[in-house]
């Protein structure tokens, strides 16, 4: 998709177009309502500050919007078919790794009560499973914190992929 069809795209359609690669609303409204963008630099830049801070109600949403780390994503919709991409570097023929990937999803929504959410693309189910080992020692508000900022990359990643040409 071209930036100029975005632009003449009506808000509906705009916010449409957007919903697959952010998880929030209010995020593809204040995106949409603040076009045009000189570039997709320039849209993937406003997405970092936007709708921010997310209200917890929108990081519940937006997590209930993710499939666990190691598990593809079901369905043939566009939203799917980018997370089964995302997680590509997560290799499910690794038995112990993906054991060892379920076990620290399990331990991660004990300890914080949602989903472990990482920018899963360009990383491999070892860094995964680091991160996730390391993560899982932070407090509540230190997960907030990065669950928005990595809500943000995916987000970044996918409106990269939408605009590519």
């Amino acid at each position: 998709m071209l930036l100029e069809e975005f632009h003449a795209a009506d808000r509906d359609a705009a916010i449409a177009l957007l919903a697959p690669c952010l998880d929030v609303g209010r995020w593809c409204e204040e995106l949409v309502d603040a076009r045009p963008y000189g570039s997709v630099d320039e849209l993937v830049a406003r997405a970092f500050t936007a709708a921010s801070p997310f209200t917890a109600e929108e990081v519940e949403a937006a997590l209930a919007r993710h499939p666990r780390i190691g598990e593809r994503a079901g369905g043939a919709n566009r939203e799917a078919a980018l997370s089964r991409a995302e997680q590509a570097g997560v290799d499910p023929a690794d038995a112990v790794v993906a054991a060892e990937l379920a076990e620290g999803n399990a331990a991660y929504e004990r300890r914080f009560g949602r989903v472990f959410l990482i920018r899963a693309a360009g990383r491999t189910s070892s860094e995964i499973l680091e991160a996730l080992t390391e993560r899982l020692g932070h407090t509540r508000d230190e997960e907030d914190l990065i669950v928005e900022e990595q809500l943000r990359q995916i987000a970044a990643l996918r409106l990269k992929g939408l605009f590519a040409t």
